[in-house]
């Protein structure tokens, strides 16, 4: 099978032209040729087609292949950059290779044409894959630093939520002591009640930050995210508010995952709230679950472990999360919101959660066009259990 091969000919000559074409399909190419012979037509043809490789003639008049060849590295270094000289000048071939081109042949050895194309073409693919390789690996390794950072951060948070929770116990079982002990009507036990309100807010606040830090507990159940998000649907269009509409897109052949019920609804509750304060004016909001098969061959992928996973993925037509800010969202206490308008820990609840169920979740937005959340939580192949629908009224 003859191999398709792009091919940018730098040559004045329409009879070396066709020359240089019957021998590339004489050892085994099918070219798909281009001809021009000065630099605007070069820039043109540059800028407006994909080419495999350049072939260049050394001496053309008005218009030399060294000026070719600077113009098409300035393009394009890597594309791959033939000359070829009727002359058999050992000094013009080491000038050409010295400033960038692949190879330096004579026409009195046009054999030695395919190979090179060959060579050069094989070398291009393989700096392209170098390059999404080293991209993967950079991108991998940005993800590790933000979830190292994530760690030692929950790690932290966890302390201090274990150590709070202990003086919040103290402070309510104090306060309902106290409350206890005041006869009806008592004037203070308005303002024991408030001490216990607010140990009721601070210690939300501490399981919050558990689940950040993945320290709380969970009660997992083999379930099916496509019944989890029905039932949370109603309870989301409700903190969500009537300027925004939820769509819902479902696998129809759903694979079953295992986790907290309670604690996948309450991440579904904060996406959704979150999306409603980023589309203050309305806008949509889509949710839709699918299954994704990693097999650990992809660099770079969603997510980085092989396995099978269920995808749940969030996404609305809001405001968007700008790139200074995104690597932060999912830290406690980081929030854009003006003070007193939301505690920062609403993402991290959501990260939590989806870590200690041993998902990934990932991040994608562009200002002014919304932000996307996608959650992967692994397959698992244990029997469904039946569960009690809630009502709208739990």
């Amino acid at each position: 099978m003859p191999r398709a091969v792009h091919v940018l000919m730098v040559e004045d000559s329409e009879d070396d032209a066709r020359l240089l074409t019957r021998e590339l399909k004489r050892q085994g190419f099918e070219p798909t040729v281009g001809r021009v012979d000065t630099g605007p037509a070069l820039r043109e043809s540059l800028a407006s087609s994909d080419w495999d490789v350049v072939i260049c003639d050394h001496n053309m008049p008005g218009f030399s292949g060294d000026e070719a060849l600077s113009l098409v590295k300035v393009f394009d270094p890597d594309l791959p950059f033939i000359v070829v000289s009727g002359t058999r000048g050992e000094e013009h071939a080491v000038e050409a290779m010295r400033n960038g081109a692949s190879d330096f042949i004579v026409k009195d050895r046009l054999h030695r044409l395919a190979p090179a194309v060959e060579r050069e073409l094989l070398g291009s693919a393989l700096r392209v894959e170098q390059r999404r390789i080293a991209a993967a690996l950079e991108e991998s390794q940005r993800q590790l630093r933000e979830s190292q950072r994530l760690e030692a951060i929950g790690r932290l948070a966890g302390g201090v939520a274990h150590d709070f929770n202990n003086l919040l116990a103290a402070i309510m079982s104090y306060a309902e002591l106290i409350l206890h002990s005041l006869p009806p009507g008592d004037r203070h036990r308005d303002d024991v009640e408030e001490i216990r309100r607010a140990g009721r807010h601070a210690a939300e606040l501490t399981r919050q930050l558990l689940a950040f830090s993945r320290q709380q507990v969970l009660a997992p159940a083999v379930l099916s995210l496509n019944e989890v998000v029905q039932e949370a649907q109603g309870l989301m269009q409700r903190l969500a508010g009537p300027l925004v509409t939820i769509e819902t897109w479902f696998d129809p052949e759903p694979w079953q995952v295992k986790g907290d019920p309670l604690q996948i609804e309450q991440v579904l509750m904060n996406l959704a709230t979150n999306a409603r304060d980023a589309m203050p004016k309305g806008g949509h909001l889509v949710i839709s679950t699918g299954r994704v098969t990693v097999t650990g061959s992809e660099v770079g992928s969603r997510p980085e472990a092989p396995g099978q996973y269920v995808s749940l993925e969030v996404r609305d037509t809001g405001v968007g999360i700008s790139p200074d800010i995104v690597g932060k969202i999912f830290e406690p206490f980081f929030t854009t919101k003006e003070l007193g308008k939301g505690t920062g820990l609403g993402l991290a609840t959501v990260y939590g959660i989806i870590r200690q169920s041993q998902g990934h979740i990932y991040v994608d937005s562009t200002p002014g066009h919304g932000a996307t959340f996608t959650i992967y939580l692994p397959r698992t192949i244990e029997s469904p259990e039946r569960r009690t629908r809630r009502t709208s009224a739990q």
